[in-house]
This record gives structure tokens, sequence and C-alpha cells, in this order.
């Protein structure tokens, strides 16, 4: 792992970017055909993907009642408790957002504007299968659009070679009230999702997370009409310390990000020699106590450790990479927040870690990557509904910014636009005759 001390300013932009993906127009490539074969041929192209990637032999798409009751008795207890905690503060930190009030404002004398909070009918989530059950993104997706109202909660996630859905994820989808769960992952899932299919709907708006393929489905997606989250690429940390900050949580906090895959990112931004210095030693020390060692060395060969002079140059470059997850593990951690003008989560002092976010403190763990967080907040309520306007105007509403209206539609020749207006400032002034 790179130490690099005291970068100049030129060096910058290079130390700003992320792994770069080999063979993007393979990818963009594959996807474009899968996208078109589910269009075209559905629930067969989807069951034909999964005895591919999966090797799963389905004769059905949706996961049966039978199935979920079967998950429900296979979860332990612990993992159940763990499960309601999460749930709970999850639902308590979105239902907080929930109570903002509808717009209503007087604009001119007989001219009101209204704004309020629509759910968006139908959702579709994607979880993935692959090396981790991941069922607390369940929990993050599902928990706050049944908050928001939406009516149907869709969920795509792979089965096993054994044609079951682990059961961990049936469990926490019946939890969080998923309306239906169907088998099907990988690109062909966003592609069902997108144009619907015999058994799954078309939404219209796709979260989760994913990979290459994944991802690139979903921005193939929004070219057809359905919204997605949020861009997004692998998972990275950016860890803030000093020299009070405990070497093994940093170093954890860098392997628990390596451990999202090989192209995870994990940042390390410290004015403190001593601490750049002995990070890589306790990092090693603490990887050899682990599983998934060999995946965790490929995200940490593009990890870095970065000395910087002080905390302006750090907090600028931080905000310049604009990271997913932002650990301030420093001991004016309250401070520096109040300096934080892109992150998509951050985590204060040093007993904060990202585990907890991703887990159960009650935020939500779908965050904007690869610099997205610049623009993008993660998933919250307002991701589940969309706000619409409306407008009603008196006669003496019209009257008040009627001339306005015909001056401006004028000047931009949309004689149309003008017409509508003076019609109707006409039909005021015969009436009143």
């Amino acid at each position: 792992m790179e130490i690099i001390r005291y970068p100049s300013r030129d060096s910058r932009n290079a130390l700003l970017q992320r792994p770069l993906a080999d063979k993007a127009r393979e990818v963009t490539d594959t996807v474009t055909s899968i996208m078109d074969d589910v269009k075209r041929n559905g629930d067969e192209a989807l069951m034909r993907y999964e005895m591919k990637f999966t090797g799963a032999h389905l004769d059905r798409l949706e996961v049966t009642p039978e199935e979920i009751d079967e998950a429900e008795s296979l979860v332990s207890d612990e993992l159940r408790d763990a499960i309601a905690i999460a749930r709970e503060n999850i639902a308590a930190f979105h239902r907080a957002q929930a109570m903002s009030q509808p717009v209503k404002v007087t604009t001119q004398p007989g001219v009101t504007c209204e704004q309020r909070a629509v759910p968006i009918d139908r959702v579709g989530l994607y979880i993935p299968g692959g090396n981790s059950p991941l069922f607390s993104t369940v929990l993050m997706l599902a928990v706050p659009a049944r908050i928001a109202g939406c009516r149907d909660i869709i969920l795509c996630t792979p089965a096993g070679k054994d044609g079951k859905v682990h059961p961990a994820i049936l469990y926490a989808a019946k939890a969080a009230g998923v309306s239906r769960i169907y088998k099907t992952g990988g690109a062909q899932a966003i592609a069902a999702m997108t144009f619907g299919t015999g058994s799954i709907p078309k939404v219209y708006k796709i979260f989760g997370p994913g990979n290459r393929y994944v991802m690139e489905a979903k921005q193939q997606a929004t070219m057809h009409g359905v919204a997605i989250d949020m861009p997004a690429g692998p998972s990275e940390v950016l860890v803030i310390a000093d020299d009070e900050a405990n070497p093994e949580f940093v170093a954890a906090d860098f392997l628990s990000q390596a451990e999202h895959g090989p192209d995870s990112q994990s940042i390390l931004l410290t004015t403190s020699p001593r601490l750049a210095d002995r990070l890589p030693e306790v990092i090693g020390r603490l990887l050899s106590t682990l599983p998934r060692r060999d995946m965790m060395n490929r995200s940490l060969e593009h990890s870095r450790i970065i000395l910087l002079g002080d905390m302006d140059e750090v907090m600028e470059f931080s905000n310049d990479y604009a990271p997913e997850h932002l650990i301030i593990n420093h001991r004016d951690a309250r401070s520096l927040c109040s300096r934080v003008t892109n992150a998509g989560s951050v985590f204060i002092g040093p007993y904060s870690p990202e585990s907890a976010g991703d887990y159960a403190s009650g935020t939500n763990h779908t965050l904007p990557t690869s610099g997205y967080a610049r623009s993008y907040s993660g998933v919250n309520i307002d991701s589940f509904t969309k706000k619409i306007t409306f407008q009603e105007l008196t006669p003496e509403g019209i009257k008040s910014i009627g001339h306005a209206v015909e001056t401006m539609a004028e000047n931009e020749d949309l004689m149309a636009h003008k017409l509508a207006v003076t019609l109707r400032l006409n039909s005021i002034e015969n009436n009143a005759k």
C-alpha cells in the first residue's frame, strides 16, 4: 500500500482518481445485449440467464409464501433480534425525514402555489447475491419505501444453485414489507424491472447496489424512462485521523472497506507521520486474522495513505475527493464536520465505524460513490417520492400577473402562450362591463 508524503498540488488530480475498471466497452456491449434479450423474450430469457450464471433451474421466478415461511424458520433468533433493532433504527431515522409539511404560498393576491410530496407508486429494489447475502440492504431500501408510502415494492435477487434465495434476505424482505420477490439477478434483473416481463412488473424507479454489469444496466435503464437512485461504482472510505487515533481502529476501517470487493478503495489523510508509518504494519497484522484475504489484498493495492501538512489541506482534499464514507477519527472531529461539503455519510469520532452505518445506526448505507457525493445525496425518504406543484389563479390573480406573463411570452416569440392569458384577461374585462 502506497504512502504518499506531502504531495504537490500538481499531483492532486491523480490522487483523486478512483481505480479504473477494465473492459468498460465490453461491459457496455454485454449489458446492451442482455437488456435487448430480456425486452424481447421476458421470463424465458431470465430463466436462461439464471441457469447460465448461477446454475439454478427455475420453473417460476416469484418466491412463494411457502418459501418465505421456510426461510423464517431457518433464521436464528439472534439474527432476528439484530434485524429488528436495525429495522427500528432505520425506520426511526427515516420516519423523522417524512415530517415535512406541504408548502402553500400566496405569491400575489389571487395566486396560490402549492407543493406536495407524493410517493412513487412502484419501486424496484435490487439485492445482489454472490459471496454476501446483503439482507441489510433490503432493510435500507424497503423500510423507507414503505414509510414513504410506495404502493408496490418489488425485489429482485438471484437464487443459489439450489434455486433458493438466502433465508436472511427473504426474512428481511418480509419484515420490511416488500410486496413481491423474484429470483433473478445481475443486469437481467435490472432489465426485467425496466421493461416488465410476464412475471415481473415494470417499475418506475430502481434502487440498489451491484457489480459493474448491474451499474451499467441501471444507467441504460434511464434511457428507457426508468429512474434510478444514483450513479454508483465501487465502495470507498476516506479516513481523517490524527496522532491520537488508535491505529487498530483505523486499520479495521480500511479492512472493512476492503471486504466490500477488490475494486474498493480506502484512503487515510493525516498530518501525523507516526500514524502514516505505523498503519501498514497494523493492517497486515489484522488482515492475517481475517478470511477473504486475497480479495482484500487486491483492494489494498489501490488504497493509499496520504500525509499532508495541515488540516486545511486535509479538508480541501477530502471535499475534492467527495467520499462515499468519511470517518473523522480526530480530536477535533465535531468542529471538522462543519467543514465537510462533499460526502455521502460521515462517521464522527473514534467509536463511529462505517460498520455502524452499514447495519444498524439508522442512517442509510445506499450512498453515492466515485465522486458523485459532490452532487447526489444518499438514499432517503425523498428518494421514494416526487414533488408535485399546484397553482390556482383567481380572476384577481390572473390580472395581477397577466401582463408580466404576456410580456415574457411575447419576448420569447411564444404567441400562443400570450394568447392563453390575453383571452382570460379579456373575458374578465368583458364580464365586468
